[in-house]
């Protein structure tokens, strides 16, 4: 039960912003009340990716992990 709120609140923060990193994911996550590590939520988003709802895409230079919603 837990991960689907989690999943759920994953999408809902990348429907709001164009697309956030696993450290951004995870602070606002447990700034909602949602007591997540960053290891769960790389694990949701590997499950998302695989779903075909969300998509990694590299910005910086920093080759830190960007997701998105998938248009």
């Amino acid at each position: 039960m837990k991960n689907i709120s989690i999943e759920n609140a994953i999408l809902d923060l990348l429907s709001r912003r164009e697309e956030l990193t696993v450290a951004f994911l995870t602070r606002l996550l447990n700034e909602r009340g949602i007591d997540c590590t960053s290891q769960k939520v790389e694990k949701v988003l590997r499950k998302l990716v695989e779903m075909g709802k969300v998509e990694v895409a590299y910005v910086n230079a920093n080759k830190r992990r960007h997701y998105r919603l998938v248009d």
